[in-house]
């Protein structure tokens, strides 16, 4: 029995080595280059590892913010509209979104390209949730490789707000290290149409 089972120790051994230069030699994860405008389709996608007047975040950042309520915390997962031509009467319920608690829901504000009333809306809420302090810290995020919160975070900057974060795993890591997360509505004067 002793070298049987000093046999399986070496298997083991070796199957482990091999693994490791398996992971170790194995594909780099896919990085973004980041574009030089706002990103304009394939919105779920590996994203970039940086944000040029930003700074990026990690799970455990995002939560030192959250817990020292040093930020506003925006989320802009977009939120899909009322299905067209459904029969009048129907009723109609999005799927619900849970975001870090805290956090204010600026649906659809993460497209490359907004409307005027889109633009008008996250424009405004940045000021009022911000009292038009362009210095206050300021978290985007969505979900993991999702550019929506990219894009927001990148509009943010170039409307010369100067501390903006940028979680770019979102709720996807939040949730996957058991942290609490609440059920939202978009923020007052969100209009899909």
């Amino acid at each position: 029995m002793p070298r049987t089972s000093g046999f399986f120790r070496v298997c083991l051994l070796a199957l482990c080595a091999v693994l490791t230069s398996i992971v170790a030699c194995g594909p780099a994860a896919a990085e973004a280059p980041e574009p030089p405008g706002y990103r304009m389709e394939d919105f779920r996608a590996p994203v970039p590892n940086t944000l040029t007047g930003g700074t990026v975040v990690s799970v455990e950042t995002a939560r030192e913010l959250v817990e020292r309520r040093e930020a506003v915390l925006i989320d802009v997962l977009p939120r899909p509209p009322r299905p067209k031509g459904l029969p009048e009467g129907t009723i109609w319920r999005p799927t619900p979104r849970y975001n870090i608690p805290g956090s204010v829901w600026l649906p659809n504000t993460g497209f490359g390209a907004l409307s005027d009333h889109v633009e008008h809306y996250f424009r405004n809420s940045l000021e009022r949730l911000t009292e038009n302090d362009k210095s206050r810290k300021v978290l985007f995020y969505c979900l993991a490789d999702c550019w929506m919160s990219w894009n927001a975070a990148k509009r943010a900057i170039s409307y010369g707000y100067r501390s903006v974060y940028w979680f770019p795993e979102g709720t996807d890591a939040w949730t996957a290290l058991g942290l609490p997360t609440d059920r939202s509505e978009p923020e007052p004067g969100w209009n899909p149409d």
